[in-house]
Parts: C-alpha cells; sequence; structure tokens
C-alpha cells in the first residue's frame, strides 16, 4: 500500500481525533512539569473527549478502519497512564496525589490485557470490550480527574481515612480488576471453543 492509499483508507475525523490525543500528551507533559495543574487537566479532559467523540463518529458513520482499531486503545492508554504516572510522581510544583500501589496494580493489568491479546491474536480470538470494562474506566478517569482537586477535598474531608479523590480511583481500581477477571474467563472460554486449550 502506497503512502497515498494509506492516507486515502485511514484519514477520517475519528483517526484524526485519534492522532490529536496523542498530540496532546507531550502537551500535558510540559504543562504539567511546568506546574500549570488546571491547565494539564483541561488537556487531559480535551484527550478524554476526542476518545469519546472518535469512537462515535467511527460507529454512527461506518468510519471503521484497521488503524483506528490499533491506535485508538494505544492513545488512550498512553494518555491516561500519562496523567496517572504525573499524579503519583508530582512535580516541583505539584505534589504527588496517586498511591503507587493503585498504579503498579494498573499497569500490570495493562500488561496482562497486552501480553493476552497478542496471544488471542495470533489465535484468531478477539476479546471484546465489556460493559464492565467501560464502567471501570470511567470511575477510574472521574477519580484521576478529582485528584487534581485533592488538597480542596483533604481540606473539606478532614479526618476521612481516604478522601473522596483517592476513594474512586481505588474503586476504579477494583472494577478494573474485575474487568481482568470478565476478560480472562471470555478469553479461556473461546480459546476452549477454538481447540486452543
Amino acid at each position: 500500500m502506497t503512502a497515498k492509499e494509506f492516507f486515502r483508507k485511514n484519514l477520517n475525523v475519528p483517526n484524526v481525533l485519534t492522532m490529536i490525543r496523542l498530540l496532546l500528551v507531550p502537551v500535558y507533559v510540559a504543562l504539567f512539569v511546568g506546574g500549570q495543574k488546571y491547565a494539564a487537566l483541561a488537556t487531559f479532559l480535551a484527550a478524554s473527549l476526542t476518545d469519546l467523540l472518535d469512537g462515535r463518529i467511527a460507529r454512527k458513520y461506518n468510519l471503521i478502519t484497521d488503524f483506528g482499531k490499533l491506535v485508538d486503545p494505544f492513545a488512550d492508554k498512553v494518555m491516561v497512564l500519562t496523567a496517572l504516572l504525573s499524579m503519583a510522581i508530582g512535580s516541583p510544583a505539584i505534589p504527588p496525589v496517586v498511591p503507587w500501589a493503585a498504579v503498579v496494580i494498573l499497569l500490570l493489568k495493562e500488561l496482562v490485557m497486552v501480553a493476552g491479546g497478542i496471544v488471542m491474536y495470533r489465535h484468531g480470538i478477539v476479546v471484546y470490550s465489556s460493559m464492565v470494562g467501560k464502567v471501570a474506566h470511567c470511575v477510574f478517569i472521574a477519580g484521576l480527574v478529582a485528584t487534581y482537586f485533592h488538597d480542596w477535598f483533604a481540606r473539606a474531608c478532614a479526618g476521612w481515612l481516604l478522601t473522596p479523590d483517592l476513594l474512586l480511583v481505588w474503586l476504579g481500581v477494583c472494577i478494573t480488576l474485575c474487568a481482568l477477571t470478565f476478560y480472562v474467563s471470555d478469553a479461556v472460554r473461546k480459546a476452549k471453543e477454538k481447540g486452543v486449550i
């Protein structure tokens, strides 16, 4: 396939939105490192909006491409993990908020998903996203966004074991692990049906 054919096939609104989301990652990092927390948050929210729009547009107008199927989830994970790590590491002007235990759990989950997805793909098995996974993603994003207001929550909820933002983060982690259980069981079932295991 020539470059011209590739662009003709893949240059559509959903894929452009996906690429914009990837390009927003370094913008987010620069703003966060520069101590501009709320500008970084606005960038993260803009990227999350492109994630919401590209899938809806692709399905509604039948603009689903192999490029989009591959790059869209990659762009989504890169943006979310960048925001997650930034809020765990912090910057000179922004103290860390997200606990490293949550980061490690989510990174391990993503590694399992990627490794499992590659193995299943080689056997011609596709495990689709579930409602549990979508709920987990939404709850985790809500928790991550809430961590940008951790100082306010800490003052408003003084004496709480966990502030509401961190409660949401941990709830998202728990639902994410439930989703992982679903994906694994679904993959195993499909593998058995195909005689792979």
